[in-house]
């Protein structure tokens, strides 16, 4: 029964057997074709039974691996190696077919190649998934042919292998690479001024060309007869929280992915971020309700804590209570804090009912209210039109763009830092933000 099952026909046989199907109807009038056809019928079934011979003589052919990371990068593109060892005495050629996650959508995976004695094939694909959660792999399969290419024998293994989906720790890396390295510009992360010198004070040190001559220590340069300058340091341990909204205006996706996991995945890489920087590192998160709070650490370690919470964020999309947050944060968040809100508006009237809540954040805390572009709108403002239809759909565009940038002045009035980004550079510009008030000693 394992044999049968394994057991397939290519379609050169079918291409012979329509050849021959041709020679017999044709030999009812040329039947000098009759016996050719015959011949061709018996040297078809030898060949065909050889194959099948040399073929699954060997029981164990080959082996094969699908070499799956411990866990997936969202809305990035994961690499998934293959391994395939030939252990015929032969070159085999190789179909290779794997059954990817259903999430995907994806079922014409095909790969050939072919492999020679004792040898080894890799490879390589890349997955992008784009929400997170666990992924399952059904079988890898493997269609075996030798030259002949008649019959194919299927192997099949990895049969169930799951992966869970986390939060993009490809861009963590990425901004974490960046953090230390000083060509920050080249990847779209801003060189802020400092003004004045908020930042705390470190050492005295002896001056060098280059110093800023603001900062002379006249009395320590009296004492040492060489001219002496203060030296600062960025603050350290201030409090950061990221409150992210999972209501349903976070629904909308782009690429897509959903706002939601834009907030999620640039949360992940700012917080890494700023705890390399020694600042606590909290987050927020709520909709109709708190649904979960993590409070502000500086343990290096703390970003695996931040990591498995992003992980496990479900939401029903409810509509969000910002009053409730309000309530919350007042009772749970003591100290002055830097308050990264992700949300959306879409409609400067749903920024209005929400603005006394926000007000209220950004007495007591650094607010920053981070929404997002409609990139899809601009694509549709740019483009030209051509009948009434289009004109009034692009007007329409063009209020939704407008009202957008009438929401960053209302809230730059009350005294509330925003940013306003393409769901793209949600990361990088949240970081801008951040380097921004860190160098300005705002908080």
């Amino acid at each position: 029964m394992k044999f049968y099952k394994s057991l397939y026909l290519s379609n050169s046989v079918f291409y012979i057997l329509a050849i021959v199907s041709v020679l017999f109807l044709a030999s009812y009038w040329f039947h000098a074709l009759y016996p050719i056809a015959w011949l061709l019928v018996w040297g078809l079934l030898i060949v065909f039974l050889f194959d099948i011979v040399i073929l699954f003589n060997n029981q164990n052919g080959i082996e094969a691996n699908r070499l799956l990371p411990e866990k997936f990068s969202n809305s990035d593109f994961n690499a998934i190696p293959i391994r395939i060892k030939n252990k015929y005495a032969f070159t085999i050629y190789t179909e290779i077919i794997d059954e990817i996650p259903i999430q995907f959508q994806k079922r014409d995976f095909l790969k050939k190649g072919n492999i020679a004695p004792a040898s080894v094939l890799d490879f390589e694909y890349s997955l992008r998934p784009v929400e997170r959660g666990e992924y399952i792999f059904g079988h890898l399969h493997i269609y075996v042919m030798t030259r002949i290419r008649l019959v194919k024998k299927r192997y099949s293994f990895d049969k169930s292998a799951m992966v869970k989906v986390y939060p993009s720790f490809i861009q963590m890396k990425k901004y974490d690479f960046l953090a230390i390295d000083s060509k920050l510009t080249q990847f779209g992360l801003k060189k802020i001024r400092r003004i004045g010198h908020t930042m705390e004070f470190e050492q005295i040190k002896e001056y060098v060309t280059g110093d800023d001559v603001r900062i002379i220590n006249w009395k320590a340069t009296a004492k040492h007869g060489n001219l002496m300058i203060n030296q600062f340091q960025d603050q350290k341990s201030q409090p950061i929280y990221s409150i992210i909204d999972i209501s349903r205006t976070m629904k909308m996706p782009f690429n897509e992915v959903s706002l939601l996991d834009y907030a999620i995945n640039s949360t992940l890489a700012f917080s890494n971020i700023a705890l390399k920087k020694h600042d606590k590192v909290g987050m927020l998160t709520f909709s109709n309700t708190v649904s979960g709070f993590l409070p502000a650490s500086r343990k290096k370690t703390y970003i695996n804590n931040i990591s498995e919470t992003l992980y496990n964020i479900k939401t029903q999309f409810l509509d969000a209570d910002f009053g409730f947050l309000y309530a919350h944060t007042k009772r749970q968040i003591n100290q002055r804090s830097l308050l990264l809100l992700y949300t959306n508006f879409e409609h400067i009237s749903s920024l209005k009912r929400q603005l006394p809540y926000l007000q209220a954040l950004a007495k007591k805390h650094l607010l920053v209210v981070i929404f997002f572009e409609n990139t899809e709108l601009d694509q549709l403002i740019h483009q030209k039109t051509e009948d009434l239809q289009a004109i009034y759909d692009q007007t329409i565009a063009q209020q939704f763009s407008y009202d957008k940038k009438v929401m960053v002045k209302e809230l730059q009035k009350h005294g509330i830092q925003t940013v306003l980004t393409a769901p793209e550079d949600l990361t990088i510009n949240t970081i801008n933000k951040y380097l921004e008030i860190k160098a300005r000693g705002l908080l």
